[in-house]
């Protein structure tokens, strides 16, 4: 790569990276509570049950890189022109750009749905074995095809509407491209609750005479937030681990609850869990994440163009035919991979400041402390993972920070 493209390259990066790191300074709240108290995962799980949830996602997080270097493989490999009837075959689609552009989504987006097909299978195999997954395996491939064609049907719209936006803005694509994403994103928010999660599972409001339904009005009443309705998903089709979530803007805002969390948390914390997802609500973080992509997205496609036009250069291709399409995949799954980093920063201090609010609403921090070591247990999540792992995927604060925070709040509320 000639040194001024590198320059290029490189500066865009840096420039996104800067970006991102100052919409996390922007959309931050200091909200988060007193700083957690040092814990010892030791005083609350046994050595038995650190060394099973070790063992488990330990190995889950080497398939996870695993599955990050097999998607980045198939793209390398697709834009070196590899096998050579791949280039053959996207360099025929120049006749008709835009039917081209999609049917090279297309295929990318299926090679590599295909290579990642052995990695998600041993994922759900080890989540069996250990007990949290309760999925046949029958069951588990119409899921990942389902996801797949969804995954296949959005790659190939949006090469479609990418290379339209390179022909007509050949330098200045990005701008569009950056509406565009985060008008895209906000859609997606909003659709999803009522036409994607409905694909995969099973939706029902809870009835007026739940006592669980009556909680959550209560907790969301004292709060001040208004909530129309609440949601029993059933999770337990699929796992056995507990849950629940905010989902939805508008209109479609919901607040969903595991039909595992249901049946097996004690009253004092499915209060704590329902009044943590009433603080996502409270805080608008929804909101916020669609405001992240939309500071981060310019920038972004920015860098995405930068390196999708040195790949292109390299290999001989140009970069407004539907041949170039594997480029701007690579160049923007690296950039969505970055930016992730800041993303999951700031998703962190969501939590946080989450968790502070439900503190604060329920007054109960040992309700928050048997919550989290409820979930680590039957998670089998790893109670303090590794600094580096939680740095870079980690869009929650650890468990041992989280029993910290509400340790710290009971000490300072002199409870």
């Amino acid at each position: 790569m000639p040194r001024s493209t590198a320059a290029r390259v490189g500066g865009a990066a840096v420039a996104m990276v800067l970006a991102a790191e100052l919409a996390v300074w922007l959309l931050s709240t200091d909200d988060t509570g007193p700083k957690p108290d040092p814990v010892s995962e030791s005083a609350y799980f046994t050595p038995q049950q650190l060394e099973r949830a070790d063992d488990f996602r330990g190995g889950q997080r080497w398939l996870l890189l695993l599955g990050l270097a097999v998607e980045g493989g198939v793209l390398v490999a697709v834009v070196a022109g590899r096998p050579a009837f791949v280039r053959r075959a996207l360099r025929s689609l120049a006749a008709r750009p835009l039917r081209g552009a999609a049917l090279a989504g297309v295929s990318v987006a299926a090679l590599t749905q295909l290579a990642l097909l052995p990695v998600a299978l041993a994922s759900h195999e080890r989540a069996v074995d250990a007990g949290i997954s309760t999925q046949s395996l029958s069951s588990w491939h119409w899921d990942y095809a389902r996801s797949a064609a969804i995954t296949i049907a959005i790659t190939a719209a949006g090469a479609a509407l990418l290379l339209a936006l390179v022909r007509r803005f050949p330098r200045r694509w990005w701008m569009p491209g950056a509406l565009a994403v985060t008008a895209l994103g906000a859609f997606f928010v909003w659709v999803a609750p009522i036409v994607l999660s409905p694909i995969f599972n099973r939706f029902e409001t809870l009835p007026p005479s739940s006592r669980a339904r009556s909680e959550v009005l209560e907790l969301a009443r004292r709060a001040g937030i208004e909530v129309d309705d609440v949601y029993k998903v059933d999770a337990s089709r699929r796992v056995r681990t507990l849950n629940a979530y905010v989902d939805g803007i508008g209109s479609t805002r919901r607040v969903v609850l595991y039909d595992n969390l249901l049946r097996r948390a004690e009253r004092p914390e499915l209060r704590s869990v329902v009044a943590h997802e009433l603080g996502h609500v409270a805080h608008d973080d929804v909101p916020r994440g669609i405001a992240f992509v939309a500071l981060v997205a310019p920038l972004g496609l920015v860098f995405a163009r930068e390196l999708a036009l040195a790949l292109t250069r390299r290999t001989g291709v140009d970069a407004a035919s539907p041949a170039a399409i594997p480029a701007y995949l690579l160049a923007l799954s690296l950039a969505a991979f970055v930016l992730n980093v800041p993303g999951n920063q700031l998703s962190r201090k969501v939590e946080a400041s989450a968790d502070a609010f439900a503190l604060e609403l329920t007054g109960d921090p040992q309700a928050l402390v048997d919550l989290q070591v409820q979930l680590a247990r039957t998670n089998l999540s790893d109670p303090d993972p590794p600094d580096a792992y939680s740095f870079v995927f980690g869009t929650h604060p650890t468990t041992v920070q989280r029993i910290g925070a509400a340790l710290a709040f009971e000490r300072e509320a002199g409870r």
